[in-house]
C-alpha cells in the first residue's frame, strides 16, 4: 500500500489540523489590513474633533493665564564718558542719563475665581468653555532700590505705572481698572512680543507720597476661556480660591491645592492654594527687564474625561485579540466536531468582527459610547451567531459561540471603563483565557491527521 502525501487543497484542509491552523492564521493576518484601515479612520475622526474644538476655543477664548498686578517705576543712571580734544589737548567729560525700569510685585495677592462652564457644539462635535469672574486684591508694601544703589533723586516716582499681563485679551469681557489706594486707573493694552499680552495704566499720581506705606489694590476681571485658568504667584503671599460647576478638574503647575480644603463632586469643585515667596525661585523685584514667569503658572485644567473617540481607539487595540479568539473558537469546533468550515466562511466571520468597530465609531458620534457599544456588540454577536447556525447545522455550537462572544465583548468593555486597574484586570483576563485554551487543546489528537491511501 502506498501512502500519498500530496492532496488537493480542499482535502488537505479538511484532513490536516496543521493546514487548518495555517489557513486560519493567514486569514487573521489578512484581516489586519481592514482592521488597520478602521484604526486610521478612528484617528482621523479624532483629529477632526480636535481641530473643531480648537477652532471653537479660539473664537471663544483659549486658556487664561493672569500675571499681575505689577508696579513699574522708571529710574535713571548717569553714565560718564571721556573724549580727547585735539585742540586743547585735554580730555572732556560728558554725562548722559540712561533710563531703566524697576518692577515690583505685591506683598499680598488674593484672588477669587468663580468659573461657570458651558458646552459649545458644532455639528457632532462639542467643546467645554467657561466664563470666569475673578476678583483680585492685595497690597504693595515699599519699593526697595537699595540693591541697585539708586539715589532717591534718580527715581522717577511721577512716571510710575501699573501693568497687568494675561494670555487671553480676546476673552476679556469687561473694562479692566485697578483701584490703587485712592486712585482708579484704567488698564489699556500695549503690544508685547512676549507670550503674555500686557495691559498698562496711566501714571500713578501720589506714589511718591506713600511709597513707604502699604498700598491696597483691587481688580475685577471677567473673562471667557477654555482648557484652563491659571495664575502666576507673584505675591509674597499668594492665596487663590477657585470654585466651579465643572466635575472633572485637573490641577496643573508646580503647586497643588490644599488637600484639606479641596472638594470635588458631580456638582463641581472648589480648591484653595497658598504660595509663599520661599516656595518660588524668584524675588519680589526685578530691574531693567520683567521676566517671563509662565513656567510658574498654576491652576486648573477643565479637562473632558476620556471622550468617545479615545474609548473607541482603545477598544480597537483589542481588535486582533477578539478576531483571533473568535476564529480560534470556530477552529476548535471544526477540529473537535469534524464539521467542515470553508476558509471563505472564516473570512466572512472575520470581516463581521471588523465591522463592529466601524459601527461603534459611527454610532458613538451621535450617541454615547455605552449605547454605541451595546448596539454594535449586539449586532455583530447576533450576525455571527445566526451565521454559525447555518454553517454548523447544530444548535449547541452557535449558542456556545454567542455566549463566548458576549463574555469577550463584556470583558473588553470592563477594561475600557477602568483607568487605574485596566492593565491588571486585562492581564488576569488574558491569563485565564490562555489557561482555557491550553487545557482545551489537550483534548485534541494532534497526531490524528488523516492521510489518503490507495492500494
Amino acid at each position: 500500500m502506498e501512502v500519498i502525501k500530496k492532496q488537493k487543497f480542499g482535502n488537505w484542509f479538511r484532513t490536516s489540523i496543521s493546514a487548518r491552523m495555517l489557513v486560519v492564521g493567514f486569514i487573521l493576518i489578512i484581516l489586519l489590513i481592514p482592521l488597520n484601515f478602521v484604526k486610521s479612520l478612528i484617528r482621523e475622526r479624532g483629529y477632526r474633533q480636535s481641530e473643531v474644538i480648537q477652532e471653537i476655543n479660539q473664537k471663544w477664548g483659549n486658556e487664561v493665564v493672569l500675571y499681575g498686578p505689577i508696579i513699574r517705576i522708571p529710574y535713571k543712571t548717569i553714565t560718564e564718558s571721556r573724549s580727547y580734544d585735539e585742540k586743547t589737548k585735554t580730555y572732556i567729560k560728558t554725562y548722559e542719563d540712561v533710563h531703566h525700569q524697576a518692577f515690583f510685585f505685591p506683598e499680598t495677592l488674593n484672588a477669587k475665581a468663580k468659573i461657570d462652564t458651558k458646552p459649545l457644539e458644532r455639528g457632532i462635535y462639542e467643546s467645554v468653555v467657561f466664563s470666569s469672574a475673578v476678583n483680585i486684591s492685595g497690597s504693595f508694601s515699599g519699593f526697595d532700590f537699595s540693591q541697585e544703589e539708586i539715589p532717591e533723586e534718580n527715581i522717577l516716582w511721577d512716571k510710575a505705572t501699573v501693568i497687568f499681563k494675561t494670555s487671553n485679551l480676546k476673552g476679556i469681557r469687561n473694562t479692566i481698572a485697578i483701584t490703587l489706594g485712592e486712585e482708579n486707573l484704567l488698564l489699556k493694552p500695549k503690544f508685547d512680543n512676549q507670550y503674555l499680552n500686557q495691559l498698562n495704566s496711566g501714571y500713578i499720581k501720589n506714589l511718591s507720597d506713600i511709597k513707604t506705606a502699604p498700598i491696597s489694590y483691587t481688580i475685577e476681571v471677567v473673562v471667557n476661556g477654555s482648557e484652563s485658568l491659571r495664575f502666576i504667584p507673584i505675591g509674597k503671599k499668594t492665596n487663590i480660591h477657585m470654585a466651579s460647576d465643572w466635575h472633572s478638574p485637573s490641577f496643573s503647575g508646580n503647586y497643588l491645592p490644599d488637600d484639606k480644603t479641596k472638594e470635588i463632586s458631580d456638582a463641581g469643585f472648589s480648591a484653595n492654594w497658598k504660595i509663599l515667596e520661599i516656595n518660588r525661585q524668584f524675588g519680589q523685584e526685578f530691574f531693567d527687564q520683567l521676566p517671563d514667569l509662565s513656567d510658574y503658572a498654576f491652576g486648573t485644567n477643565l479637562i473632558i474625561p476620556v471622550d468617545d473617540y479615545q474609548k473607541t481607539e482603545r477598544t480597537s487595540k483589542y481588535g486582533l485579540m477578539i478576531i483571533g479568539l473568535t476564529l480560534f473558537v470556530f477552529l476548535m469546533i471544526q477540529i473537535i466536531s469534524k464539521i467542515d468550515i470553508h476558509p471563505f466562511q472564516y473570512l466572512m466571520i472575520g470581516l463581521a468582527l471588523v465591522m463592529f468597530y466601524t459601527l461603534l465609531l459611527s454610532i458613538s458620534e451621535h450617541q454615547n459610547y455605552l449605547f454605541a457599544y451595546l448596539v454594535s456588540g449586539a449586532a455583530v454577536v447576533t450576525l455571527i451567531t445566526v451565521y454559525s447556525r447555518t454553517i454548523l447545522n447544530v444548535k449547541k455550537f452557535p449558542l456556545f459561540i454567542g455566549g463566548a462572544m458576549i463574555a469577550l465583548y463584556g470583558f473588553i468593555f470592563v477594561i475600557i471603563q477602568l483607568e487605574n486597574y485596566a492593565l491588571l484586570v486585562g492581564s488576569i483576563g488574558l491569563f485565564i483565557i490562555l489557561a482555557i485554551i491550553m487545557f482545551t487543546s489537550k483534548k485534541i489528537d494532534w497526531s490524528g491527521e488523516q492521510t489518503q491511501s490507495i492500494a
